[in-house]
């Protein structure tokens, strides 16, 4: 398993409650949630630590505001810290209201958010 199955089904049943559509896509080795066909968030887990952490799309301002918090670290697949995409530890989404918290953010973000290029 390349992603934290628990929290795929917590993420789905967080976003039904909010009555929101989405799509899910496997990919980066983990599992991505779409929402109006831009990436709303996903579930990595870290090579070093074996921690499942919560891959969040929130955008640059909550960014530069949520990335002092301890549970956060800043998304770096590449080496290069992606500014506006956040990584949240276990202990930032274990319990249903910091993980809702979370969603809510990266929902707040996604009509903002640019759609990736489709390919032909």
């Amino acid at each position: 398993m390349a992603f934290d199955e628990y929290l795929a089904e917590r993420i789905r049943i967080n976003l039904k409650e909010k009555s929101t559509d989405s799509s899910e896509l496997k990919m980066m080795g983990g599992l991505c949630f779409k929402v109006d066909e831009k990436m709303l968030c996903g579930i990595h887990i870290d090579k070093k630590s074996g921690e499942s952490l919560l891959m969040a799309r929130i955008g640059e301002e909550a960014y530069l505001k949520e990335l002092n918090k301890e549970e956060c670290l800043p998304m770096d697949f590449t080496g290069r810290p992606m500014r506006g995409y956040i990584f949240v530890k276990e202990s930032g989404i274990d319990k249903e209201e910091d993980l809702s918290y979370w969603l809510d953010l990266c929902l707040a973000f996604n009509p903002m958010a640019k759609s990736s290029k489709r390919k032909k």
